[in-house]
């Protein structure tokens, strides 16, 4: 195993880049804010950290109390990983990388089901939800979420509601990412067979609008221009 590297810094930046800087380490918390996973669950999420990489950063983060490893009871009796509640509270770290970030994103032609759920956690806009009140119930790749929007405040977690106001199926998560930050019309994804909406079409329009994205960053003026 590679020895871990330290900044030796007293700042505390540098105390928590020695904890969680490590390459993946910070996406493996990222694949766990929605709740516990397995190895294998990991693995698929983040498919290109080789399984010794990925052994070494679950190692690393037990061991500096971000996150435990638990096993399950029978019949499943298989071990899962789950953050401790100071694990938990990277997320909002995450949002405001995420946010920092979004103002140059790439185009990608791959989003993960977490991925996406935790972005609409960080771009949802307090404000422009003023007044809405829905529950839209997501199926991304299989996986069900419940959207719930009130109070000016957004809840998106695993699990199924008979109660939603709508509802939006996506068999590819890129389909809904695409709709929801790049404008692509609904009516094209339906019409494409990539989205399909049932109940009210007005909840999805109006849930559309509160996911803002930044104003992308201009490319820096040459020195001296």
């Amino acid at each position: 195993m590679a020895p871990r590297r330290d900044y030796f810094d007293g700042c505390a930046a540098a105390h928590a880049l020695d904890l969680v800087g490590e390459r993946w380490a910070l996406l493996v918390v990222r694949e766990l804010l929605l709740g516990p996973k397995r190895f294998t669950d990991l693995r698929t999420g983040l498919p290109h950290a080789s399984p010794n990489v990925l052994s070494q950063r679950l190692r690393e983060l037990e061991d500096a109390g971000v996150l435990r490893r638990r096993r399950l009871p029978p019949p499943a009796a298989s071990a899962v990983y789950e953050l401790t509640e100071w694990g938990a509270e990277l997320e909002p770290v995450l949002q405001t990388l995420g946010r920092w970030a979004s103002r140059s994103l790439p185009e990608a032609e791959h989003i993960g089901v977490d991925s996406l759920v935790l972005s609409m956690r960080t771009m949802f806009s307090a404000e422009k939800a003023e007044g809405v009140d829905e529950v839209v119930q997501f199926v991304l790749a299989d996986q069900p979420f419940v959207a719930s929007i009130g109070d000016g405040t957004f809840s998106m977690e695993r699990g199924e509601t008979t109660t939603a106001d709508a509802t939006v199926t996506a068999e590819a998560p890129e389909a809904w990412a695409a709709v929801l930050y790049t404008g692509h019309p609904v009516d094209s994804a339906i019409a494409d067979g990539v989205l399909t909406l049932a109940g009210d079409r007005a909840a999805v329009d109006r849930l559309l609008d509160l996911f803002p994205m930044p104003e992308p960053l201009s490319s820096p003026e040459p020195v001296g221009a």
